[in-house]
């Protein structure tokens, strides 16, 4: 089993980061001039730099340590995205109605916490399997429910209701949540620029599936 520890990259040392998704398309160009476009991903994959800064030394200590502990690329860990880290939008309130993530037939209670981007035959489902503790409110048919009718597992993103949501009652969620990367380096390289700061390299980040 790939090695992933539930440790969260400290915030202040993602300052100045980048943050984008990735996709990947196979085309193939037909005689006609039409062409065919096929993917071998279902899912899209987060990739991050940690930009290259002057940084205090216990900063660059602190990110070292954060690196050593993780050992290079081998281990993953929990990183907050800054443009994508909550059930709404980043700037917006989360709420229990967030985000539908499943329907009530009167015996399942158990789900899982996902995030859908987009609308209709398009929409993309992702599986969020590392909300942050205390952060998830769930509702059943609008109605938000008490922190004592449901628990969370953290390092999987399921929710278990203690009873059962009645057939045909929409459950849905709200929460912040991590993504789940590695370091895709195995080398953190760091410049002494004075006494008292030293200057990191830009430092790669890659979503691993969990």
């Amino acid at each position: 089993m790939t090695a992933f520890s539930e440790a969260r990259l400290p915030a202040r040392l993602a300052f100045g980061s980048t943050a984008g998704v990735e996709r990947r398309t196979e085309i193939t160009q037909l005689s006609s001039g039409f062409e065919t476009r096929t993917t071998p991903w279902a899912n899209g994959r987060r990739r991050y730099v940690l930009a290259a800064s002057l940084r205090s030394l216990n900063d660059a200590a602190a990110l070292t340590a954060f690196f050593e502990a993780q050992q290079g690329r081998l281990i993953g860990f929990r990183f907050s995205d800054f443009a994508d880290f909550k059930s709404c939008l980043p700037l917006g309130a989360v709420s229990p109605n967030d985000q539908a993530i499943g329907t009530g037939d009167g015996a399942t209670r158990v789900f899982q916490l996902t995030k859908t981007y987009g609308a209709g035959a398009s929409a993309y489902v992702r599986t969020i399997a590392k909300p942050v503790a205390g952060s998830v409110a769930l509702a059943v048919a609008g109605k938000a429910l008490g922190v004592n009718q449901f628990s969370v597992d953290t390092t999987t993103g399921l929710v278990t209701l203690s009873a059962a949501p009645a057939a045909g009652a929409g459950v849905t969620a709200g929460f912040l949540f991590d993504t789940p990367v590695r370091f895709d380096t195995d080398r953190l390289d760091v410049t002494l620029e004075n006494f008292t700061a030293g200057r990191v390299i830009a430092v790669p980040l890659v979503e691993v599936r969990v």
